[in-house]
């Protein structure tokens, strides 16, 4: 039985220690997990803002191809209101080309019909006197001077208007092309800003997702934390429970077999039997055997059976093993109970040894013992019972004498 109680002692230990062990390591792994998910976030924060930077480059290009069409709009309007008045200095001075046209072919007409070279002779000829042919020659010289100012008038108003017509159409075809221009560019742009932001976009969501898993990761880390904790703390309460249950085992050996008969006959409610002289084989010489209990495991059932009967061996193994042991090294042994005598059950395993205190019948003893029930304490545990019916297998008494 004390190989039992101890592996599983052990096993215990080994799985709380192990329980914070693997929660530390969970705890760890989920850390290595969230520095990755840090990394991937900001990674995708660096990519971000490189988009970012690039959707706000091309805005900036955006803004200045509409200062630029504000700007040629502008320009538009002054040329076209240009344009407007060139338009009704164009038509006032076609008017007065269509009226100096009109008059020249007039004059050229009345010269071909009346002969003006022989007219504007006749009329000197004609004069009364040389003052009044010198006054005709002078109105005909004005006439004639007149008629060539206008003649160089009209062509440089029609060279004017040619070049304002030209230089105004030129400049509304720039402005018409120019906007076309600035309307396909900021078709352009505006189809890569609306991709950029897409893409913004996707790190944005792909951001989220890593932020998303982060949190979860920290939850994770949080939950393998407390468990961390709590393993510790379960840890810690269980060798707190270990060193009181250690100390409480140790101060139970400041005892001795007749402090326990002494006890139990206090509280036994049932008069003690004459103890039983079973038949059994005797041996002339028996081993000599340490007064102390420390070749058993502390708290074992054995060791609280050494303890309170020293004469026991020292190496008799499992609580099982203890009466072929015992009979092997010339004790007697047998199936009636006696106080003093060691009750020795075997249960085909690890089996359980205690020391017989009070004896009522064969079917009613009391006995103390230790690791019986948990209670690694060397006590009365269970008051009278039956030694035959219990679970701990068939008894054998291991006598002192």
């Amino acid at each position: 039985m004390k190989k039992k109680i101890l592996a599983s002692l052990l096993l215990s230990t080994v799985l709380v220690s192990q329980g914070a062990v693997l929660s530390s390591v969970q705890a760890n792994t989920t850390d290595e997990k969230i520095a990755a998910q840090d990394s991937k976030i900001s990674s995708l924060t660096a990519q971000q803002k490189e988009a970012q930077k690039q959707v706000d480059e091309i805005q900036t290009q955006v803004s200045a191809i509409q200062t630029e069409q504000e700007k040629l709009q502008a320009e538009n309007e002054k040329l076209q209101a240009e344009s407007k008045k060139l338009e009704g200095e164009i038509t006032e001075l076609s008017k007065n080309i269509v009226a100096r046209n009109a008059s020249l072919e007039n004059q050229a007409r009345s010269a071909q019909t009346n002969g003006a070279a022989t007219s504007y002779i006749n009329t000197i000829i004609n004069s009364k006197s040389i003052t009044e042919a010198i006054s005709r020659v002078a109105a005909m010289s004005e006439i004639v001077s007149a008629n060539n100012k206008m003649l160089e008038q009209q062509k440089e108003d029609k060279k004017a208007i040619a070049e304002k017509q030209v230089a105004n159409n030129e400049a509304i075809n720039t402005v018409i092309a120019n906007q076309q221009t600035l309307a396909d560019d900021a078709q352009v742009l505006t189809t890569k800003q609306a991709e950029l932001k897409v893409a913004e976009l996707n790190l944005a969501a792909e951001k989220a997702t890593a932020e998303g898993e982060k949190a979860s990761l920290l939850e994770q880390k949080a939950a393998a934390e407390a468990e961390a904790k709590a393993a510790a703390e379960a840890e810690a309460a269980y060798r707190a429970q270990q060193t009181s249950q250690r100390q409480s085992v140790a101060a139970s050996a400041n005892t001795s077999f007749a402090a326990q008969v002494q006890a139990t006959s206090t509280s036994s409610s049932y008069d003690e039997e004459p103890s039983y002289t079973p038949v059994a084989t005797r041996t002339t010489s028996r081993p000599t055997y340490s007064t102390n209990a420390s070749s058993y495991p502390t708290g074992e059932c054995t060791w609280g059976a050494k303890t309170l009967a020293p004469w026991a061996g020292d190496y008799w193994g499992n609580g099982a093993q203890w009466a072929t042991s015992a009979a092997a090294a010339g004790f007697r042994t047998g199936s009636q109970p006696q106080v003093g005598a060691i009750a020795c059950w075997n249960d085909g395993g690890y089996g359980h040894v205690a020391v017989v205190t009070a004896v009522s019948s064969s079917s009613s003893i009391q006995v103390s013992e230790s690791n019986y029930g948990g209670d690694r304490t060397i006590s009365n545990k269970r008051g009278w019972f039956n030694p035959t019916t219990t679970s701990e297998g068939y008894v054998t008494y291991i006598y002192p004498n």
